[in-house]
């Protein structure tokens, strides 16, 4: 059964317990998957950016399992931004770094079929069994 992401489960409650802190949460972003709107021009080299998002360095902060959407000001000039969930590489207060990294996330794509099972051989009553593929490990 495929389950979907954990990460905009643990964004959220990393958010609220840095707030609940009375800390600033920022996050790190990665500028460079699909759908990520963020200003170009802050992105680093290696295509991060880092962004507050405490409610008194955003307006109109929006938060789902897809994605994180908010206004912000850089260099004066409002930026809507959007950030899809797993853009987003971790979550922590600026005042002690403590909060949470994550794996960079590959494209999500529908899982792929298993492979075909082979047909399994037509046994005759008098083939012997074969060993047990199983074994306990303790």
């Amino acid at each position: 059964m495929s389950m979907s992401s954990s990460r905009p489960y643990f964004l959220r409650a990393i958010y609220e317990w840095i707030l609940d802190n009375n800390c600033t949460p920022h996050i790190l972003v990665d500028a460079h998957v699909q759908n990520t709107q963020v200003p170009q021009q802050h992105v680093n080299k290696d295509g991060q950016i880092i962004l507050n998002i405490s409610p008194s360095a955003v307006k109109d902060f929006f938060m789902d399992n897809t994605a994180v959407s908010f206004n912000a000001r850089f260099s004066g000039v409002v930026n809507n931004l959007y950030i899809p969930c797993g853009a987003i590489l971790g979550i922590y207060a600026r005042e002690n770094g403590q909060g949470m990294m994550f794996e960079p996330e590959a494209n999500p794509q529908p899982p792929a079929p298993p492979p075909p099972t082979p047909p399994s051989p037509v046994r005759s009553i008098g083939d012997a069994p074969k060993k047990p593929g199983l074994r306990v490990v303790k």
